[in-house]
Parts: structure tokens; C-alpha cells; sequence
């Protein structure tokens, strides 16, 4: 059993702190992704795998064919998602979970498997999901119940060690 067991659940408060600095690193994912798969689309287009309509900009190209659009979306969301199922799985904590001393966790004390991390991540809605720790009296969240888990609030030694379990120290 993990030092992490027994941690009281996290309130609605620091949840949606810790959620508005993991907006900003998700955005920036989002927008690498996009930049990357452009570049992509972009090379695809110049060997003529993709048809260019007789439009002269690859943007337009992109936004005139719903295949590659929704190709391109759902790749950004991807790799949002997978920052989220990474970093659950790997430490339990994500960028703006460090900083609010956050951990999501197993009910055990444990990480989450990818398996479960992805779970969470397809019930969380972007972290609308949050808002049903208003109703909620045992501090779990529709995506905490739906995926077997459970954020926690660290201790500032127990955020501390974290921090230096994954630096190598």
C-alpha cells in the first residue's frame, strides 16, 4: 500500500486551479500538434497524396476537405489526451497538479494503468466533469467514479518527495 493510501480527496477549489495551468499546457500541445500535423498535411499535399482542389493555399485545402479536417482535429485531441494519460500514468500528476500538490491515483495509493488513464481522460469532457464535486459529499468527481480513481491532496513533503523520486535524487 502506497504512502499515498490515505491522502484526503482534493476539493473543487484547487482541482480548478490546478486545471487552469494544465489549460495552458494542453493548449500548447494542441497548438504543437497542429503545427506538426500541418506540416504534414503540407508534405502530403506537395507529393500529391492529397488532392489540391485547384486551391492555391494548403490551409484552404485543408479546410475544404472534411476528411483531413477531422483528421486534423481528432490528432490535436489526441495528443492532448495523451498528455493527460502520460503524465497520470507515469507520476500521477500533471504539470498544474504539481503545483496544487495533486495526485490522481488508485484508491489503493497506486498510479493509474494507461488503460484507466485513458478512461479518465474520455469521461473528464475537458474537466467539465469537475463540476459534479458540487453534489458530491465524498469528494469524486463523475470521472473519479467512472475510472477508479481519486485525486488526492499531498502533503508539501509528500509533493516534495515526488518531485525528487522523479528528478532521481
Amino acid at each position: 500500500m502506497s504512502s499515498f493510501a490515505n491522502a484526503p480527496r482534493a476539493g473543487l477549489g484547487r482541482r480548478l486551479a490546478a486545471w487552469i495551468y494544465d489549460f495552458m499546457v494542453a493548449l500548447a500541445v494542441y497548438m504543437s500538434a497542429g503545427a506538426l500535423l500541418f506540416a504534414l498535411f503540407v508534405g502530403l499535399l506537395s507529393l500529391g497524396v492529397v488532392d489540391d482542389r485547384g486551391l492555391e493555399h494548403a490551409s484552404d485545402v485543408l479546410q475544404a476537405s472534411g476528411l483531413w479536417l477531422t483528421l486534423n482535429e481528432i490528432g490535436k485531441l489526441l495528443a492532448v489526451a495523451w498528455l493527460f494519460v502520460w503524465s497520470w500514468s507515469k507520476s500521477g500528476q500533471t504539470l498544474g497538479m504539481r503545483a496544487w500538490r495533486l495526485r490522481v491515483q488508485c484508491p489503493s495509493g497506486a498510479l493509474m494503468s494507461r488503460k484507466q488513464a485513458g478512461y479518465r481522460a474520455l469521461y473528464a469532457f475537458g474537466g467539465v466533469a469537475n463540476l459534479s464535486l458540487l453534489w458530491d459529499d465524498q469528494q469524486q468527481a463523475l470521472h473519479d467514479r467512472l475510472s477508479g480513481s481519486e485525486v488526492v491532496e499531498l502533503t508539501l513533503e509528500q509533493n516534495r518527495a515526488l518531485m525528487e523520486q522523479r528528478s532521481g535524487r
